[in-house]
């Protein structure tokens, strides 16, 4: 079965992201876990908690995928800003122990011409902070597109990170599909051989989920700019292949594609209807 879903708004609550999941025919969802720009989170409901976590298990939707806002940087040159990103995702995690055994995904960071060495220590350092043994949530490291001085445009810069965690068990890693054609990874042409070198490099075992997107660049650009499925240099025929690959047919897919919800319903029935 081909678990796929969107990203869906969470300004309504748990329930309503569970009704338009159901109404795209998605089995799984993203959402951003506060404003996408950082700042408070929005109170938890708990009624609404548990009538989401029963249509979840009633209607099989899972899992659910918390995005962190993009706004944090783990590895800003700036003390205040790191603090702002770990005291932030350690409060996301803490949250999502209300919906316990899902994932939280988030982009590493931007070094800001500190060096990459020094901009994977000071992740791997707030990581070591604020993961709890106890916690039920896998949180994935985002392959990125490499602009700037951006990290996790490679597979190596994620393998460091995860290299230096002390409860790795906890963590995994979501691979862009936009992102890592934009760092030079031709999925296009050679998916075999990227996901053999993902394999040599992290580890299929730490591929826990797939942004399912096509790219408006070329391969390689560095510029992270997503297009709908088919609309890109990607291509629809490239993306079903990925999502009947035997390594990775059995994970969740999300789409951040520019649709609004009809627009992703089209896309969801067309992978439905290219899985294999």
């Amino acid at each position: 079965m081909l678990r796929i879903g969107c990203h869906l708004s969470s300004s309504k609550g748990y329930c309503s992201m569970a009704k338009n999941a159901m109404l795209i025919n998605a089995n799984t969802f993203q959402y951003f876990s506060r404003n996408p720009r950082g700042g408070n989170a929005k109170e938890i409901n708990p009624k609404d908690v548990e009538q989401f976590l029963s249509i979840a298990k009633e209607q099989d939707i899972t899992p659910f995928l918390a995005h962190a806002p993009y706004t944090l940087n783990a590895c800003s040159a700036d003390p205040k800003l790191r603090e702002f990103a770990k005291n932030t995702m350690a409060d996301d995690l803490q949250r999502l122990e209300c919906t316990p055994g899902n994932l939280y995904n988030f982009h590493p960071g931007s070094h800001v011409k500190q060096g990459i060495d020094i901009g994977i220590d000071l992740i791997a350092r707030m990581l070591n902070d604020i993961l709890k043994p106890e916690q039920t949530t896998t949180v994935l490291l985002e392959t990125m597109a490499g602009k700037g001085s951006e990290i996790g445009g490679s597979f190596e810069d994620l393998k460091r990170i995860l290299d230096k965690i002390e409860l790795s068990g906890h963590m995994g890693v979501c691979l862009d599909t936009c992102h890592v054609w934009d760092a030079g990874y031709d999925i296009a042409n050679h998916l075999d051989e990227v996901l053999t070198e993902f394999d040599t490099v992290i580890g299929l075992k730490r591929l826990k989920a797939i942004h399912l997107n096509d790219s408006l660049n070329p391969l390689g650009a560095h510029k992270d700019r997503h297009a709908r499925l088919g609309e890109g240099h990607i291509g629809l025929d490239s993306l079903k292949r990925i999502i009947n690959h035997p390594a990775l047919r059995g994970l969740p897919f999300y789409l951040e594609t520019p649709n609004e919800l009809d627009g992703y319903a089209r896309e969801i029935k067309m992978m439905r209807e290219a899985y294999k």
